[in-house]
């Protein structure tokens, strides 16, 4: 890609993305985000009525009675973009690469997150850790992330989404909001995910492509795993063997959504590249609703 049309990109990119942040998104990511960082003000004396689980037990030991600790709204909360780019992410079947669909993505939430004086941060990986952007405000590095996104050639295919978490969870000191995207066709990092939600506010956004979900028609294909490279012959004209696809598929995806809910992660499904808004926007409703209660 070279420079000129990645300009282009990042410059149409930008444009959509601010559109829908302004007219879309902005009212509804306050209502779902802010009031759920809070950070620790003071101890006050306990009294009936109050929340038991606030209570600061070592000053009350000291004092020799109850007192409860006071939390506060943060004035800016920061927003990590963590972002799988392994060599599955990089599958086209129609106009755009999940690649570009995550650029996009990423860069109307960076939008929105701006609009209510939050910070955001970068980190992409694959096996490896390939790129890390510290959290900042400003047009100018908000430019940066997507252009990072969309040129950055990864070191590695593969995919650990456990290293990815555990970098997370030594580098980020305060909570912040991360939203972890990936295609998730990786195990093993079901530890890294219960610290990290237990740290963060944790959002799981699935990138899926249609083509990757319908099963070709009967005969014998090639098929490869672009992590590996590896290259295998697998005759769908078999009845079995459609069924054992489908039968995987669906166990994969069941056991996926049973791990997000056992710690509390919430889900973000994207499939149609051409509205991508719609379940960003469905989600931000969602969390406004759960939050009014």
């Amino acid at each position: 890609m070279i420079a000129e049309e990645i300009l282009k990109k990042v410059r149409r990119i930008e444009i959509i993305s601010r559109k829908s942040s302004r007219e879309i998104f902005a009212g509804e990511y306050h209502s779902a985000f802010k009031g759920r960082g809070m950070e620790f003000s003071e101890v006050r004396e306990y009294y009936p009525g109050d929340d038991i689980r606030f209570i600061d037990w070592n000053v009350s030991s000291r004092m020799g009675k109850l007192y409860v600790k006071q939390f506060v709204e943060e004035r800016e909360l920061t927003v990590i973009l963590a972002i799988d780019l392994s060599a599955s992410l990089g599958f086209l079947s129609r106009n755009k690469s999940k690649k570009e669909i995550i650029a996009e993505i990423s860069a109307i939430i960076a939008f929105t997150a701006t609009l209510n004086n939050d910070k955001v941060g970068l980190l992409i990986f694959t096996d490896k850790i390939e790129r890390f952007i510290p959290p900042k405000k400003g047009k100018t590095h908000l430019l940066r992330i997507i252009r990072e996104i969309l040129t950055l050639e990864p070191e590695s295919k593969g995919t650990a989404i456990e290293n990815g978490l555990v970098y997370l969870n030594k580098v980020l000191k305060k909570k912040a909001i991360v939203f972890l995207v990936s295609d998730f066709i990786d195990s093993g990092f079901t530890q890294s995910l219960k610290i990290a939600a237990r740290k963060h506010d944790l959002i799981a956004l699935k990138i899926t492509d249609l083509r990757e979900k319908a099963l070709p028609g009967a005969g014998m294909f090639l098929l490869k795993d672009h992590e590996t490279g590896e290259e295998f012959f697998v005759d769908f004209g078999s009845s079995r063997t459609r069924e054992l696809f489908l039968e995987d598929r669906r166990k994969n995806e069941t056991e996926l959504l049973d791990l997000f809910k056992k710690y509390k992660v919430d889900f973000i499904s994207f499939e149609d590249e051409t509205n991508f808004e719609k379940p960003l926007f469905d989600f931000f409703m969602e969390r406004r609703r759960k939050f009014a209660r």
